[in-house]
């Protein structure tokens, strides 16, 4: 994520903050051109006023979730919307009459938001499911106490979160209990959506082949294969092959998987760079750890193999931090040479690269190609 500032004082800010602490303009998020606005209230209007640095006295309006204290996105204020482009896909939300629930719902608005923040950045395909049967929707539950625990999951574009899965001691005893080395809100965000990605740009964009030859035949039963996973536990020598244990259960699961990482790394070399972090550690000769942070992540002509390099470098040194803190590795995953090819196919495919957007573009240049020299 970028790193932003107040428009009217050039204080550091946060993607969240609501206020700056320096100058006491109220802030809030603008998607569109990716801006942290500073605001002052009308009172013509009800709405807000841009001010500051690039400010021309446009209007806005907080989404409605920003009483809640959970959205701090902008809309425009003539915009016929009340919710946000990150609140829009809500469907259920906890009960609110329940202080708790607002504290937990509000971890879960955040890492979503920051979902879709990079979903925007890379341009992704977002629509509702007013706007088509199998668009992106949210449920947000809470055990209901018959001993059935709300399970996270995706079915053709509806993602549930437990939110359980917001409690962070709640959280670590599942994390333990099934053995994994990270689990996070963010986390099960962009391994869920990653499934409907998986509709949208593999099943119904072209891609299909050409998915199946890198992740594998996914019309393998899916229920039974996992069922054997649990049973048997992953795979023998799985580093080598996936970029988690639980990736080898069935192929839809390894583009899940695969999808996410990919998002981790994207988003975190992003903020890398928008902090100025350069890497060249004193002992490494070979020159294998040493990165300069200052590239455009998200542009297309960026490659996998700058992204790879650079995030081995990075993870490296976020883990030894931490474990310099007594912490958990913040990356806790080897990248072998076969997982990156599959983060090449990801990354591929988000830049149209693969199915009917590189067919799209393939005839584009054909057409300009045939095209008579101007005269």
């Amino acid at each position: 994520m970028k790193l932003f500032s107040c428009p009217s004082c050039d204080q550091v800010v946060h993607f969240h903050n609501t206020k700056c602490e320096r100058c006491g303009h109220a802030l809030g998020y603008e998607p569109l051109s990716n801006r942290m606005l500073a605001l002052e209230p009308d009172p013509q209007t009800g709405f807000w006023v841009s001010v500051g640095r690039g400010a021309n006295g446009e209007r806005w309006k907080y989404c409605a979730n920003y009483e809640y204290g959970v959205c701090n996105w902008l809309l425009d204020a003539e915009s016929s919307e009340t919710l946000s482009i990150a609140s829009r896909f809500n469907k259920t939300i906890p009960d609110l009459s329940d202080p708790e629930n607002v504290a937990l719902w509000q971890k879960i608005e955040f890492a979503k938001q920051r979902l879709i923040y990079t979903l925007l950045r890379l341009r992704l395909p977002l629509m509702t499911r007013e706007e088509n049967p199998e668009g992106l929707s949210f449920d947000f539950l809470e055990d209901v106490g018959d001993g059935q625990p709300v399970m996270t999951g995706h079915d053709r574009g509806h993602i549930t979160i437990a939110l359980a899965e917001a409690d962070d001691a709640e959280r670590e005893k599942r994390r333990s209990a099934m053995g994994e080395p990270y689990r996070t809100l963010l986390g099960h965000f962009r391994h869920e959506i990653g499934h409907w990605y998986w509709d949208r740009l593999v099943r119904d964009g072209g891609a299909l082949d050409a998915c199946r030859a890198v992740f594998g035949d996914d019309s393998a039963d899916y229920g039974q294969a996992l069922q054997a996973h649990y049973a048997n536990g992953p795979k023998a020598n799985w580093q080598n092959e996936f970029v988690s244990s639980y990736s080898g259960a069935h192929p839809w699961e390894d583009f899940a998987e695969t999808w996410a990482h990919y998002l981790h790394i994207v988003d975190s070399l992003e903020t890398g760079g928008s902090w100025g972090i350069t890497l060249h550690p004193r002992l490494d000769r070979d020159g294998i750890l040493t990165t300069d942070l200052d590239f455009k992540v998200y542009d297309d002509a960026t490659t996998i193999d700058q992204i790879a390099e650079a995030w081995t470098a990075l993870s490296s040194a976020l883990n030894s931090l931490n474990r310099s803190m007594g912490l958990q590795d913040v990356y806790p995953f080897v990248l072998s040479p076969l997982v990156v090819s599959k983060l090449g196919f990801i990354h591929d495919l988000v830049h149209g690269r693969v199915g009917f957007a590189a067919q799209a573009g393939v005839s584009e240049e054909l057409a300009k190609d045939q095209q008579p020299d101007a005269t």
